[in-house]
């Protein structure tokens, strides 16, 4: 009853709405750098850290795919529809991360990704009980139709992601233009931000799809 009355509360998914937004919004800048084969960083080779991320750049392919992984669980999570999927992808993604940045000692970094491997679970536990008929061996599961994000958090998820994307875009371009198209992009990112929780306040049933 107390996972019942948190996964309906309208509150509650205000925050994990967002909290797939701010995810996805994290992975988007080195995914696409990633994807489109350029450096994440710049540091000596020296270094342990810096030896590493050479060696993964020097992979080629992989890290391509990386990147790719990155930027299609972002989009997925940005969805909200898929959102489980891009949780599950980012918890495959994110572990290896974390555990990197432990062992190498990463400076301060390893507090973000602690942070946010604590986000990735909250949204798993969120979601569980559509995990419950894959962990559930040899036995039927009925899948409780909790309330889900509705189309105005979808709507807004792809508004999100084609700007984030072309925010992050790698590549040769005027300074004037890269910094107007910067500002309207952003300015974008806060208009919709502000309309589509306008409209959840001035209508409680735009937070939430009742399934129930």
């Amino acid at each position: 009853m107390t996972f019942q009355k948190l996964r309906t509360n309208r509150w509650n998914h205000w925050i994990i709405i967002h909290l797939r937004y701010l995810v996805a919004f994290a992975f988007f800048p080195s995914g696409l750098t990633k994807l489109m084969g350029n450096r994440f960083t710049v540091l000596s080779t020296d270094t342990p850290i810096g030896y590493f991320f050479e060696a993964m750049y020097r992979t080629g392919f992989y890290w391509n795919f990386l990147g790719f992984c990155q930027i299609a669980a972002g989009i997925l999570l940005m969805t909200q529809r898929y959102a489980l999927l891009g949780a599950l992808m980012f918890l495959a993604i994110l572990s290896n991360i974390w555990v990197i940045t432990i062992s190498l000692s990463f400076t301060g970094t390893w507090v973000i990704t602690s942070l946010m491997m604590v986000a990735i679970i909250i949204l798993l536990i969120w979601d569980h009980h559509k995990l419950m008929p894959i962990l559930s061996y040899n036995r039927s599961v009925t899948v409780k139709p909790y309330p889900d994000a509705g189309r105005v958090w979808i709507n807004a998820g792809i508004i999100y992601a084609i700007c984030l994307f072309v925010l992050s875009l790698p590549g040769p371009v005027d300074q004037e233009l890269e910094r107007w198209l910067s500002l309207g992009l952003i300015l974008v990112i806060i208009i919709t931000f502000l309309i589509t929780n306008y409209k959840a306040y001035r209508n409680r049933s735009l937070l939430l799809k009742n399934q129930l």
